[in-house]
């Protein structure tokens, strides 16, 4: 027999209201994610491309990749890949894998810019060396123009 009590069906129906309530907030919630996105300006400050070509020509060099040390090390830095690499090799194996530490003190004046670079190594952890770094702007990016310690 069919049930017939008519406070059954009502008192155990449930209802979709808090389902399309939450729909409905984290709708809003991605819509305002994707304005932030949109809005926001992705391009990278002039100091931060600065950081950005110190950890990246170290990160060559510990790789043994002088393509891309060449790419953020100003002309005048470059070496021979031959000089390089062997100076690169020489120093891994005196003082351990070269880490930055920091990138402080970043000044950026027209196509020049200055920052305190701090390099530890592995076999001395605890030592660290700070190094006042120029950078140069050529052929649009930012570029370590100082020696790197060995």
């Amino acid at each position: 027999m069919a049930d017939s009590d008519p406070d059954s069906t009502g008192a155990d129906r449930r209802t979709a209201a808090p389902f399309l309530a939450a729909f409905a907030i984290i709708s809003l919630v991605v819509i305002g994610i994707a304005l932030v996105n949109y809005f926001s300006n992705d391009e990278l400050s002039p100091e931060q491309q600065v950081v950005r070509a110190a950890v990246a020509q170290n990160d060559a060099l510990q790789k043994e990749n002088y393509s891309d040390f060449a790419k953020n090390t100003c002309r005048a830095e470059q070496g021979t890949e031959a000089e390089v690499l062997a100076g690169q090799r020489d120093s891994k194996e005196k003082h351990g894998r070269r880490l930055i530490d920091d990138v402080t003190d970043v000044v950026v004046n027209g196509d020049r810019a200055t920052a305190k670079v701090t390099y530890q190594f592995d076999k001395a952890p605890d030592a660290k060396t700070d190094v006042e770094t120029t950078f140069v702007l050529e052929d649009g990016a930012w570029k370590v123009c100082t020696s790197v310690p060995s």
